[in-house]
C-alpha cells in the first residue's frame, strides 16, 4: 500500500473486495470493451462492412488494457473516452477503424454506468438478504423474552426481545424491495448519439430507422438488459443516479437506526454487539466495551444520507441536453455510495450474527418498572372486590410519586407493591400483588406477531433467495 499520497478509507478500512472489484479501473475499461464489440457485432450484423476478423481481433484484446498508454494518450488529448480508443486500436490494428463507430462518449461512460450500478445493486441486495435472515434466527431465538419496551427512551408497555428485532428486519425488507424496484426497472441508456437524436446512426445505416432501433435492442441484450430509454439527451436522465442512491440511503437510514438502538441497549448492558478477546475497547479505559461497530455504521451510514445529496443536485441542475459538471462528482458519489453501504452491511452482518444477550439485566430492569406498569390491573381487581374506583385511583397516584421519589431521590427499591398492600383499601397482600408481575402478561401479542412475521414476510424472501445465503462477514479493522 502506498503511504505518501491519499487512499480512500472505503477502499482500505472498510468496503468489501468484490464491491472495490465491481467500481474498479479493471471492471470499468473491460465493460467499455464489451460494449464496443456489442457495438461492432451488431453494427455488422445489420449489414455494416465489419469483418469477423475485426470482431475477432476485438474480443481477443478485451482485457489486456495498457493502462500505461491509455494515461498518455489523455494527456495528450484530454479525452478519456478517446484515450482507451486510442489505447484498444494499438492492441488491435485491423479493428482501429470501426472502434466506436457511430458512438459518443457516453455510449461506453453511460452505459458501463448502469451495468455496473446493476451489479452493485445485487450485491447489495444479496448482503441485505443475508443480515435479514440473522435478525429472523435473533427474533425467533428471543420472541418469548420479556424486556422494556421504550417511548421518547422512557420505560413503556413491555414487549419481548424478539419482537424489537423484527422491527430492524421490517425495515430491511422495505430497504430490499425499494433495491429489487431499482434493479426491475434499470435501462441502458442504448445508442442514442451526441444529442440523443441517433442521427450518426440513421446515417451510418443509410436512414434506416428499423434498423437504427434494432441495433440498439440487440446491444441491449448482448449487455443484459431489456430495454433502454425511449429518449435521452447525450446521457441518460441524471435522476437515475439520484434514484439509485435513495435507495442506498434508504439501508443507511435502517442502519443507523439499528445501531442506534444497539448503542442505547449496550449502555444498559441488555444487549452488546461483539467483542473480541483480544480487542480494546479504550486505550485509556481498560475495562471499556465500546460499541465500536455500531458507531461505525452510524458514522457510514450519515456520509451516505449526505452524499445522496450530490446527484439530486446534478439532477436539478443540468443543462439541455447534458453538461459536463456532472462528471467528476459523479465519479466520486456513486462509487462511494456503494462502497459505504458495502462495508455498513458487513459491518450489520457481523454484528447482528454476534448479538450477546444479557437476560437477567433484562429482567432486572423490567421488575423494577413492572409495578407501575401493574397499577391498573391492580386497581381493577380492587374495584371487583368492593373498591371506589376514583379514590382507588387518587390512592395509587400518590403511592406512585412515593415510589419514584424513592427510586430517584433515594436510590431505594420501588416499594409501590409495599405500600399498596400496606393500604387497607385494596383489600389485597403483597403474595396476591407479586402474582401480578409475571413480566409475560404484559407483552400483548408479541411472541405471536414474531411467528406472523417471520412466517409471512420474511421466509418467502429467505426462500427466494436461498442460494445467496450463507455469507459470513469480511470486517477489515
Amino acid at each position: 500500500m502506498s503511504t505518501d499520497n491519499y487512499t480512500s478509507p472505503l477502499s482500505t478500512r472498510y468496503a468489501s473486495r468484490e464491491m472495490q472489484f465491481i467500481f474498479s479501473a479493471d471492471n470499468k475499461f473491460r465493460t467499455w470493451r464489451r460494449l464496443w464489440i456489442a457495438l461492432a457485432e451488431t453494427e455488422r450484423e445489420l449489414g455494416l462492412p465489419i469483418t469477423e476478423a475485426q470482431i475477432a481481433e476485438l474480443k481477443a484484446h478485451a482485457e489486456d488494457i495498457d493502462y500505461d498508454a491509455a494515461a498518455a494518450y489523455e494527456k495528450q488529448l484530454r479525452h478519456d473516452v478517446m484515450a482507451h480508443v486510442h489505447a484498444y486500436g494499438d492492441c488491435c490494428p485491423q479493428a482501429k477503424g470501426i472502434i466506436h463507430l457511430g458512438a459518443t462518449s457516453c455510449y461506453v461512460g453511460d452505459n458501463t454506468d448502469v451495468i455496473i450500478m446493476r451489479d452493485a445493486l445485487q450485491l447489495v441486495r444479496q448482503k441485505l438478504v443475508n443480515v435479514i435472515a440473522k435478525l429472523a434466527d435473533f427474533a425467533d431465538k428471543y420472541k418469548d423474552l420479556p424486556t422494556l419496551a421504550f417511548t421518547h427512551f422512557q420505560p413503556a408497555q413491555p414487549t419481548t426481545v424478539g419482537k424489537r428485532a423484527t422491527l430492524w428486519a421490517q425495515d430491511l425488507l422495505l430497504d430490499l424491495a425499494e433495491v429489487e424496484y431499482r434493479l426491475g426497472t434499470l435501462k441502458l441508456l442504448g445508442s442514442k448519439g451526441t444529442t440523443g437524436t441517433q442521427a450518426s446512426f440513421l446515417e451510418l445505416f443509410e436512414g434506416d430507422h428499423a434498423k437504427v432501433k434494432e441495433a440498439e435492442a440487440r446491444i441491449a441484450a448482448k449487455m443484459g438488459f431489456d430495454s433502454c430509454f425511449a429518449v435521452s439527451g447525450q446521457t441518460y436522465s441524471r435522476k437515475l443516479d439520484s434514484m439509485v442512491l435513495n435507495t442506498l440511503a434508504g439501508v443507511a437510514q435502517s442502519a443507523h437506526k439499528f445501531s442506534n438502538d444497539i448503542r442505547l441497549l449496550q449502555h444498559l448492558k441488555e444487549i452488546e454487539e461483539p467483542f473480541e478477546k483480544n480487542q480494546i475497547g479504550s486505550s485509556a479505559m481498560a475495562y471499556k466495551r465500546n460499541p465500536m461497530r455500531s458507531e461505525r455504521i452510524a458514522s457510514l451510514s450519515r456520509y451516505v444520507l449526505i452524499d445522496a445529496l450530490n446527484p439530486a443536485v446534478t439532477a436539478a441542475t443540468q443543462w439541455f441536453e447534458r453538461t459536463l459538471d456532472d462528471s467528476a462528482n459523479k465519479r466520486i458519489a456513486v462509487p462511494e455510495a456503494f462502497l459505504a453501504v458495502d462495508a455498513i452491511l458487513e459491518l450489520y452482518l457481523n454484528v447482528a450474527d454476534g448479538l450477546v444477550v444479557y437476560p437477567k439485566v433484562i429482567e432486572k430492569h423490567l421488575r423494577a418498572e413492572l409495578p407501575f406498569m401493574a397499577t391498573e390491573n391492580i386497581m381493577m381487581d380492587a374495584v371487583k372486590a368492593g373498591g371506589d374506583r376514583q379514590e382507588l385511583h387518587e390512592k395509587i397516584r400518590q403511592y406512585s410519586m412515593q415510589a419514584a421519589d424513592r427510586v430517584k431521590r433515594e436510590g431505594g427499591e420501588n416499594n409501590l407493591l409495599e405500600l399498596i398492600a400496606a393500604d387497607p383499601a385494596f383489600k389485597t397482600d403483597l403474595t396476591a400483588l407479586e402474582q401480578l408481575l409475571r413480566p409475560e402478561n404484559y407483552v400483548g401479542r408479541a411472541p405471536q406477531q414474531v411467528e406472523e412475521f417471520l412466517a409471512a414476510e420474511v421466509r418467502p424472501v429467505l426462500a427466494k433467495y436461498a442460494g445467496d445465503l450463507g455469507r459470513t462477514a469480511e470486517i477489515f479493522v
